[in-house]
């Protein structure tokens, strides 16, 4: 009868082992595909409600940035003024919820960046920025920065833009602006 070297006691462990370890490596395995896939889906349901809180959290901006005969245009708009309406709008206790909804369902660097946005407006009186030259200037890179971060959320992330090119396809002297050569700034 032969006698055990210490290289069969390892191949007998090994052999025990090998299956044992194969089981516990498919079972991490499987956790870690369940913790993606449920992110994903989870990020996928979240998608269409950020989507429809951005259109509607970025709609009062819209209009104070369209221009008087854009708004004109819209027999629905016929003797009201743009900027009182986008104002009350942005006043309305749908739009405070939309801005709860935004805060926790949004991405961070979209919550963020929108904080920013609101607190500029919230601080206009205070500061009188709406007289200041570079009224226009602030907000376009707030409001930039702020469609930026939505862009990224949307699945954008390695997008080479900058705030200002946020907005450059909207408004005709945004470069201008960006540049300070414009008559306001």
């Amino acid at each position: 009868m032969e006698d055990k070297t210490w290289i069969d006691y390892l191949t007998a462990i090994g052999s025990v082992a090998t299956p044992l370890l194969v089981i516990l490596l498919s079972a991490v395995g499987w956790k870690f595909k369940a913790s993606v896939e449920r992110k994903i889906d989870l990020e996928n349901r979240l998608r269409d409600d950020r989507i429809e809180i951005y259109n509607q959290i970025l709609e009062p901006f819209i209009i104070l940035l369209m221009t008087d005969a854009a708004w004109a245009q819209d027999k629905r708009n016929k003797n009201k003024d743009k900027n009182e309406f986008a104002i009350s709008k942005m006043l309305t206790l749908d739009y405070r919820k939309l801005g709860f909804k935004l805060s926790l369902m949004g991405a961070d660097p979209v919550v963020k960046s929108y904080n920013n946005l609101m607190q500029y407006f919230y601080n206009m009186e205070e500061k009188k920025s709406a007289e200041s030259p570079n009224f226009l200037k602030e907000m376009l890179i707030l409001l930039g920065t702020f469609l930026l971060e939505i862009r990224k959320s949307m699945g954008n992330e390695a997008t080479k833009l900058d705030h200002w090119d946020m907005c450059e396809w909207w408004m005709s002297d945004t470069r201008k602006i960006k540049d300070g050569i414009y008559n306001n700034v």
